[in-house]
């Protein structure tokens, strides 16, 4: 028997409530202002771009997009191809672009642009749109375990939960918004990854509100605020070590302040500076003074022996040329990274500083007395090897040692190239020299692979000023999906058709049983017919008079559209060249020096 107490605290049945009493919240609605929440952090955080590949599950960003009039929405089907475009157009502009995919395998399209704006300090924000947490793991369509996906390539990786209604939430996303956008940017930049899952229903109703708080809103005010100042040089102030030294500037994306101070620094310190082809410093006001023939004055055993310094002050990456990194192991190095990475492939650096270039180069003070002879002998040599590549250049059968020199000549002041890896970046590295006027030159060295090229060309071409590309027949074919970006290309695309992989004819694998199908592979895509369907007019030049009329046409003014959006294939005949290149270096190595 119970009490009265205890029959009184059972509980009774719970009344019905209606529906129309107490609505549900529309989850489409809530997913659509959470992602105008993130969106607008981003963008107070200096995103401008967000490159889009179609799917469902991303639809409340797409939706919130197309909110969000700060934003550029650039849609690309291939989420491959997108990344590679993202990666061109955020090197080009300095500013974060967005990434946007489905959930399942559609983000992992990206990793190849990923590593490769990891390794070369790209600012890529990556947004993957997810399933809920609840159905990982469980079989569920299109789901997979999203969170970590990049690994160590991405600087950080969020995954904030499912949206949430509430003003504290909303603010909350736009702070992780300003925070991948700064993280991006910052001292060492590269991609961010936020995974967001979305529930279904993905599209709101039409009377969904999309007025955002004013937490967010009063927090994303202060976007015209200066931007983050340069990392402290305070600590490069020590004198240099004794001895001869010398500066490699491999490939970076140096701020304008750059060349002048180190300019400025290697005059008044009598030190000799080598350039890498990307690293801003061989084309226009910067090109004064440094040397760029070092590839081939190396092969010279004795220069080699006699210019071996006592130690190097490296900028930038690892340079183009192997001949240079090898000359260069065992000589201690002085590292300067602002990122904070430790780029040193030879293991030679006894000292890294995380601080700005222009502010190192101030800084610097010699460890002694100053030996001029010593950056004189350098550029004796110097001089002494463009001789020789000039008349071995004079009566040489058409190569792209012409091309290069052609194509450089014709590229109006300003303008940028974008050059593919494998032989095509060794032989500009050869070839190009330096002029006056300015270029920029582009190229995927993070990871040196030949995917992406043409999507990195267009990315270039719509978010700086006009890019030239220049390309290997391989390159081309492997980013087939990079055609369907040809309306972005405003400069003729370059494609050298020299059969196949012939990097492998300058390693040990040429002549391998084997050789043609399995190292070289040749291809054989019919370039004309390609550019046709792409919508390029296509010209094939066998030399270098028709070369010159091509470029010419492409360069006059008032040249129309078809001129300068055409596909010139090149070709060439790969052994000669070959043979060019072996006769040049064994003049150089023979050359008293």
């Amino acid at each position: 028997m119970t009490s009265d107490g205890a029959r009184r605290a059972r509980p009774g049945p719970v009344p019905a409530v209606s529906v129309a009493a107490m609505p549900e919240p529309d989850p489409a609605c809530i997913s659509l202002r959470w992602a105008r929440a993130l969106l607008t952090g981003l963008a107070a955080g200096g995103l401008r771009t967000l490159v889009l590949s179609p799917g469902s599950r991303s639809t409340p960003v797409v939706l919130a997009a197309q909110r969000t009039p700060e934003l550029e929405l650039i849609p690309i089907l291939d989420e491959r191809s997108a990344g590679f475009f993202a990666l061109g157009a955020a090197r080009a502009s300095g500013r974060p672009v967005a990434l946007l995919a489905t959930s399942g395998s559609a983000p992992a399209h990206w990793y190849p642009a990923v590593i490769e704006a990891s390794e070369t300090g790209v600012p890529l924000v990556l947004l993957a749109a997810d399933r809920p947490p609840t159905l990982r793991g469980f079989g569920a369509n299109q789901t997979i375990d999203q969170t970590r996906l990049f690994g160590a390539f991405a600087r950080e990786a969020h995954d904030p939960g499912l949206p949430q209604p509430d003003a504290a939430a909303l603010a909350a996303v736009a702070a992780l918004g300003r925070r991948c956008a700064a993280v991006a940017l910052g001292p060492r930049p590269g991609p961010v990854q936020i995974n967001l899952p979305f529930p279904e229903p993905l599209v709101p109703a039409p009377d969904c509100d999309t007025a955002l708080p004013e937490a967010v809103t009063t927090s994303t005010a202060a976007r015209g605020w200066p931007e983050q100042s340069a990392p402290d040089a305070g600590p490069c102030a020590a004198a240099l070590p004794p001895g001869r030294g010398l500066v490699v500037v491999g490939p970076g994306l140096f701020r304008p302040d750059f060349a002048p101070a180190l300019r400025e620094a290697a005059r008044r310190l009598a030190l000799p500076v080598l350039a890498d082809p990307l690293s801003g410093l061989r084309f226009g006001a910067a090109a004064d003074g440094v040397l760029t023939h070092y590839d081939a004055l190396l092969r010279n055993a004795a220069a080699a022996r006699a210019l071996r310094p006592d130690w190097v002050l490296r900028f930038g990456g690892a340079p183009v040329s192997k001949v240079l990194g090898r000359w260069l192991t065992g000589v201690p190095a002085l590292l300067v990274d602002p990122a904070g990475g430790w780029r040193d492939p030879e293991h030679g650096v006894l000292r890294r500083l995380v601080a700005d270039p222009a502010a190192v180069c101030a800084a610097l003070t010699p460890a002694g007395d100053l030996d001029p002879a010593w950056a004189a002998r350098w550029e004796a040599a110097e001089h002494r090897v463009q001789a020789l590549a000039a008349a071995r250049l004079a009566d040489a059968p058409w190569c792209e040692a012409q091309m290069i020199r052609t194509l450089l000549a014709h590229i109006p002041p300003g303008e940028a190239l974008l050059c593919a890896n494998s032989l095509p970046i060794r032989q500009l590295d050869t070839w190009s020299g330096s002029r006056a006027e300015a270029l920029t030159v582009h190229g995927n060295r993070g990871a040196s692979g030949i995917d992406g090229q043409l999507s990195s060309l267009a990315g270039l071409c719509h978010g700086g000023p006009p890019c030239w590309g220049l390309l290997g027949d391989l390159s081309a074919v492997h980013d087939l999906s990079g055609w369907l970006l040809a309306e972005h290309l405003r400069r003729p695309l370059i494609v050298i058709d020299n059969g196949g992989g012939r990097i492998f004819d300058y390693l040990p694998q040429h002549g391998l049983p084997g050789f043609e199908p399995l190292w070289r592979t040749p291809v054989a895509p019919g370039f004309a017919g390609l550019a046709a369907a792409f919508g390029l007019v296509h010209q094939r030049v066998t030399g270098a008079d028709a070369l010159k009329r091509a470029l010419d046409a492409a360069t006059r003014n008032g040249a129309p559209a078809s001129a300068r959006r055409a596909l010139i294939e090149l070709g060439i005949d790969a052994d000669a060249s070959r043979s060019l290149h072996r006769a040049f270096w064994d003049a150089v190595a023979a050359a008293q020096l």
